[in-house]
């Protein structure tokens, strides 16, 4: 039996599956580290990561599959690799890295793009880079450029995470379009490297690494990388995307009107447009979705992130006398909708990007003491982070999303009956939910070199669909809910 290898490179751990190539079936994952890797801040405001300590939990990764699940590495016939976004790594010309990568959530360039969008003209950057520059990896760029000139001038290439991973297995360094534009390295106007932006910040063209499709032969494993990661010379690299695009198509989210969701830590809508609207880029970021291809038809992936989600039901269960996200769900089950009228605003993780940036922290309103208790918060809680989905969803419509299906992995917050039932219902849209990950997904992705996207979607519905929620038919008391909901926000944005 013969196997394509999935690799998910985050910043938490790496997580490494293996799927049959011509059923789709995962046969397993695992995870290096076995604890959380750590991060590097050298300043408040910092993240940064060793590049090469995500090529030894790889080469572990792919060890313990291997030994786990007893697979000759002649059975590894493609690699598919998805990857943490946003992070720069740089490396000279021997390949080495110089310096830590400044990975997604490290925020020391926000001011430099913010200069930039201002000086570049906001219409601009708007219609040819469809965002702002931001704290993308082309800003990190500059950051080093002017902070770091040493290291800057001794610069080969820049890559994505998932880039050096790659390179590390074939010694060829190579994009793809879907990660320059998550840099905000593309011209979407134009369909080609947005030079008027590496003009703007000084960057020379020659560091933009060659572009590849992200489905084909992107590269083979030569003699160093199988040494190392103890796959067979040649085994080729069929895939690459970051890992928001990369849980779209997990999902099978591939054309316009189809929306990928997420439920963790932090809450996410990634939807599918053959638009270039960019009427909400101040709090949505337009990317080239993995299907993207110069001269065709558009795929662009909106994404809107909801920082106060998971993290939130977490801080509850840390914090009151419950024991499990169950029981937590079971107080919460017993109380009507709209929480007898207690409204928590679950925004205590940072700024919301959603609410043009502003950090309005977590509130629990309209609580009464004597008469409101500790389901009443699991209720109120599960049903503003839904409430904050469905604020997210009206911001997309506003912008020209018509969700025809929407998708959810199979994670904590979609586990949760209350929370996926008033976002169905409120959104009116039945919400499909899929037990995969995003090492399966790019697994799978290995085998749309062959453009087989119909095998693709079966392979999906066949190993992962789990259950569809609907919208409730009696939806008077969710609008009313969240009527109430909404204005204790807009009052609190409007302060």
């Amino acid at each position: 039996m013969n196997y394509h290898l999935g690799l998910d490179i985050g910043s938490s751990s790496i997580k490494a599956a293996l799927v049959e190539i011509n059923s789709g079936k995962s046969i397993g994952v695992v995870q290096e580290p076995k604890e959380e890797m750590s991060m590097f801040a050298q300043k408040n405001g910092w993240a940064e990561q060793e590049p090469k300590d995500w090529w030894l939990h790889v080469c572990n990764a792919i060890q313990s599959l291997r030994k786990q699940y007893n697979i000759n590495k002649t059975q590894i016939k493609g690699i598919g690799i998805s990857y943490q976004m946003h992070g720069l790594v740089l490396v000279d010309k021997q390949g080495e890295p110089l310096r830590k990568s400044i990975i997604w959530c490290d925020s020391r360039a926000v001011a430099t793009g913010k200069n930039a969008f201002k000086q570049i003209g906001e219409e601009k950057c708007a219609t040819q880079l469809l965002n702002s520059p931001a704290n993308f990896t082309a800003s990190k760029l500059k950051w080093v450029k002017e902070n770091e000139p040493d290291i800057y001038n001794q610069i080969y290439k820049f890559m994505l995470p998932g880039d050096f991973i790659a390179y590390k297995f074939s010694n060829k360094i190579n994009t793809t379009i879907s990660g320059l534009s998550e840099g905000i390295f593309w011209d979407f106007k134009n369909d080609k490297i947005a030079d008027f932006l590496l003009e703007h910040y000084g960057l020379d063209a020659s560091l933009v690494p060659d572009i590849v499709e992200s489905f084909g032969m992107q590269s083979v494993v030569d003699q160093k990388g199988a040494e190392q990661s103890g796959l067979e010379i040649g085994t080729p690299i069929y895939y690459r995307a970051g890992d928001q695009p990369n849980n779209a198509l997990s999902l099978n989210v591939f054309h316009p009107g189809e929306v990928a969701a997420t439920g963790g830590t932090s809450g996410v809508f990634y939807a599918v447009t053959d638009s270039l609207s960019v009427k909400e880029s101040n709090r949505v970021n337009n990317f080239a979705h993995v299907n993207y291809q110069k001269g065709a038809a558009a795929r662009i992936g909106k994404l809107l992130c909801i920082n106060g989600a998971g993290i939130q039901y977490r801080w509850l269960l840390n914090n009151l006398d419950v024991s499990s996200y169950e029981d937590m769900n079971k107080l919460a089950s017993k109380i009507e909708v709209g929480s007898d009228g207690v409204c928590l605003i679950p925004f205590g993780n940072g700024a919301e990007r959603m609410l043009n940036n502003k950090e309005i922290g977590t509130r629990v309103l309209n609580l009464n003491l004597n008469n409101h208790h500790k389901g009443h918060l699991c209720r109120a809680a599960l049903e503003g982070i839904a409430f904050s989905f469905v604020y997210g969803m009206e911001i997309l419509t506003s912008d020209g999303i018509k969700p025809k299906v929407i998708r959810a992995g199979n994670d904590n917050l979609f586990r949760s009956e209350i929370f996926a039932n008033t976002v169905a219902t409120l959104i009116d849209q039945e919400i499909e939910i899929y037990n995969t990950t995003g090492a399966i997904g790019a697994a799978r992705a290995a085998n749309l070199h062959t453009g087989d996207f119909a095998s693709f979607s079966k392979t999906i519905m066949n190993n992962d669909y789990v259950m569809t929620f609907t919208p409730n038919k009696e939806k008077q008391a969710f609008k009313e809910a969240y009527q109430n909901w909404k204005k204790e926000l807009e009052l609190i944005l409007n302060t």
